[in-house]
Order: C-alpha cells, then structure tokens, then sequence
C-alpha cells in the first residue's frame, strides 16, 4: 500500500502548545465526523457544524492532564470531489479557532483525501493513512514525539479502533453522542 498522505493543518500555537508537555509526549487522538461534530455526511463548511456535546470539555481535561490533543480523520469528501483540501484546510483553521476560543487548544489535524474506491483520478487509492489502516497515528507519533502506548483515541467507528490497535496505542474508545466518561477516567488515571 502506498502512504501519500497530505500535510496534515498544524496549528499556529503548536509551539506553544509544546513548551508545556515534556516529551515524549502521550496524546488524545480524535476522530472527527460523529466525535468532534455531528456527522451529517461531508461536513466542510461553519454553517453545516453540530458540535457533538461534551467535546471541548474532553479535549480541556486531556490538555489539562498533559495530552496534546491531535485530529485524525478520513475524508473521503475531498477523494469524491465534493470539496477539495483548500476548503478543508480553512474549514479545519476555522475548527482550531473554535477549539482555541473554548481553552482547548488542538494539536494538528491529520487527513486522509483517499479512497479505495470512490476516489476520483489519483485519490482513487489504497493507502497507509486511510483508517482502519494506523497511518495518520504513526506519522503524528513520529512527528511531535508521541509515545503509542500512553496514548488513546476516540472513535465512533470499527475502523477507528482498528487504527488505534494497529498503531499500539494504550486505549480507545467507541463512542457515540458524546458518551465521554470511559475516555475521561482513562486519561486522569493515566496522570497518576
């Protein structure tokens, strides 16, 4: 399989964000449609964003306990050609801000614009980052320093927890509408 993943949006205070935690770092992995914001199918745009309840809630207490907290999300919407990275990547600065604005600062955001099937020219792909496959995880790992085993995710989907296994993180999660509490008590004992 080939990893030709594109660059994933890093924050304007990841620098910042990184003073505070020692590395290596342990980090919350979010997936986003259904997790971050109510998935109404190919979300990209302010005006079609639900958040799901309770989400910059979790992503505050993971920060407060010393996780960075990294997207990683499939977006079989660019691979469609319903919109393309341009739109994403302002999409997903628009998606930090809010997260910023509420004290829960993000990471990054890794993506993947492939699909195995539906992708449109070269998006039409079987690849590394596409979960269930753990690209995305490995290469944000590699990138800010993260150790797998502290770190955890949270999913709504099989693929997602397949990614997180594949990737040897500590924990992950399976939720739906914002069912926070297993993930939550995880990350304050994996503080103690």
């Amino acid at each position: 399989m080939a990893y030709a993943s594109s660059a994933p949006y890093i924050d304007p205070g990841a620098q910042l964000l990184l003073a505070d935690v020692p590395a290596p770092h342990k980090a919350l992995f979010l997936d986003r449609d259904g997790v971050i914001n109510t998935d109404h199918g190919y979300v990209h745009t302010p005006e079609r964003t639900d958040w799901v309840p309770g989400i910059f809630d979790l992503a505050a207490q993971a920060r407060s306990c010393g996780f960075l907290v990294v997207v990683v999300t499939n977006q079989a919407g660019i691979a469609r050609g319903y919109y393309d990275e341009a739109q994403f990547y302002r999409y997903t600065q628009w998606v930090h801000e809010q997260f910023a604005s509420r004290g829960a600062p993000l990471l990054a955001t890794y993506f993947c614009p492939h699909h195995p099937d539906a992708g449109l020219g070269e998006l039409k792909m079987a690849c590394s980052c596409r979960k269930p496959q753990p690209g995305m995880l490995l290469q944000a790992a590699q990138d800010w320093d993260i150790r797998p085993a502290s770190s955890v995710l949270v999913g709504d989907q099989a693929s997602d927890i397949e990614a997180a296994r594949l990737a040897g993180l500590g924990q992950a999660f399976r939720v739906e509408g914002g069912d926070w509490g297993p993930a939550l008590d995880w990350i304050a004992r994996a503080v103690r």
